[in-house]
């Protein structure tokens, strides 16, 4: 849903997490669970304060994540080192390429918008297939020569509302190779592009300043400005 603020509307760009949820196949699904049951704290707790802690189990690539450069690069900044300003309220663009033109998003698709120091949105309305068996392959993509221009453009960062960023019919990443060792970062499994307008927004998916960690889920946002 999306909140109205005094001078602006807030719209969420995030996949729900749940026990279960399967973001890419092969890597488990998240556990999420009870440490503490609200039933189970009674013992511990006086009558009328008794609560819920709870556990969550799960890889870093689940929902709607942020990649940074260590996700790809041993010598790549983890999300710790990451500044603030990498990540939240970006000036924003949305581009729309839809899958059913098209699964190659590719250099053409991008020329001709002002992209520097922007976060890059790629709409291709693929997250339409969220969490059914077709989102999982033969999904849009960006090509590498779409990689190369975004980076020599020198966007901040890329997101897109499909499966990977990159082609996975092959074993390569060259968007993420391309992107990351720029230190441009990824964002994947974005939903709700359609709500956002072409341009005067700003976004942010911020994650938790973890060490030793490149990738982990983000509650990715876009905040449009009131006219």
């Amino acid at each position: 849903m999306d909140t109205k603020s005094r001078n602006s509307l807030l719209i969420d760009l995030s996949h729900t997490i749940e026990h279960g949820l399967v973001t890419y196949k092969g890597l488990p699904a998240p556990i999420v669970c009870d440490y503490l049951s609200r039933e189970n704290s009674k013992q511990f707790y006086e009558e009328g304060t008794e609560f819920q802690i709870g556990k969550i189990e799960m890889v870093a690539n689940t929902g709607t994540y942020l990649d940074c450069p260590f996700h790809r690069f041993a010598d790549g900044k983890d999300l710790s080192e990451l500044g603030l300003e990498a990540f939240t309220d970006l000036e924003g663009i949305k581009i729309s390429v839809p899958y059913t033109e098209t699964l190659a998003v590719t250099k053409q698709h991008l020329e001709g918008f002002e992209l520097r120091n922007r976060a890059v949105l790629i709409q291709t309305n693929w997250s339409n297939h969220w969490n059914t068996e077709k989102y999982y392959e033969n999904h849009p993509y960006l090509t590498q020569e779409a990689a190369e221009y975004l980076r020599d453009c020198q966007v901040m960062l890329v997101g897109i509302d499909s499966h990977n960023i990159d082609n996975t019919q092959f074993n390569s990443r060259p968007v993420h190779t391309t992107l990351l060792r720029a230190e441009i970062l990824i964002v994947e499994h974005l939903c709700n592009l359609y709500l956002v307008p072409q341009d005067n927004f700003t976004f942010s998916a911020i994650p938790p300043k973890f060490k030793g960690v490149g990738t982990f889920p983000v509650r990715a946002m876009a905040k449009l400005r009131k006219s």
